[in-house]
């Protein structure tokens, strides 16, 4: 899961990223609202955690103009105006959700896991696809309800093809998702990955659309 980090405060965005970053999460961070909106008018995240207060672009305007766009991406903002009438200002301008810091981690990481779950269009926590089951808060993953070991980017990736299944991805689009900026991928590290999860689960799992990218087929 790729996440755009907007936050200026240098302590708190570091705490954060490194958080989220152990949690699994792709975490590119900007600490200005224009850098901001360029990345997001221009590439592909699948959250974005914002902060009001920023230099150059102020939050709102940032998620207003995002909004204008027709970008449906869940924003999450997080901020220090803990005021009424900023929480109505935010969620009317077209936030997902409102957290007010200080606030803890662990809030933050379930709050993200719910925005996560409703962009998918699921009510369950659990991601259920046919033998498979993979629990995003803990992201343990089974086969016929058997543990599965998987390295970070391999759950990643199964995590980006089942949420949901049955879209076809890019190969540009996955690789972005989940190296972001700060990590360089061989040419056919995904090609890799893709091979290690047909490897252990099943090689059906995951289909190649030629010249296009790679999708997980639907369930019936």
């Amino acid at each position: 899961m790729r996440l755009l980090l907007i936050e200026d405060d240098t302590a708190l965005g570091e705490g954060i990223h490194q958080v989220l970053t152990r949690d699994g999460y792709t975490v590119d961070w900007l600490k200005d609202g224009a850098s901001a909106l360029h990345a997001l008018l221009s590439e592909s995240f699948d959250l974005a955690v914002l902060d009001l207060g920023l230099p150059r672009l102020d939050g709102l305007q940032v998620l207003t103009r995002l909004r204008d766009s027709g970008s449906t991406l869940p924003v999450l903002i997080l901020t220090a105006r803990d005021a009424t009438e900023d929480r109505i200002a935010g969620l009317d301008a077209g936030a997902d959700d409102y957290l007010v810091k200080p606030f803890d981690l662990a809030e933050l990481k379930a709050r993200l896991r719910a925005l996560m779950r409703r962009s998918a269009g699921r009510a369950q926590v659990l991601i259920e696809h046919g033998r498979i089951t993979l629990n995003p808060g803990s992201q343990r993953v089974t086969l016929d309800g058997e543990p599965v070991s998987l390295t970070p980017k391999e759950y990643q990736l199964l995590h980006e093809l089942l949420s949901p299944a049955g879209r076809v991805m890019t190969r540009e689009r996955l690789v972005q998702l989940l190296y972001g900026w700060n990590e360089e991928a061989e040419s056919n590290t995904l090609e890799v990955h893709i091979h290690n999860l047909r490897k252990k689960f099943y090689s059906s799992l995951i289909r190649t659309i030629r010249g296009v990218g790679y999708m997980a087929e639907q369930q019936p």
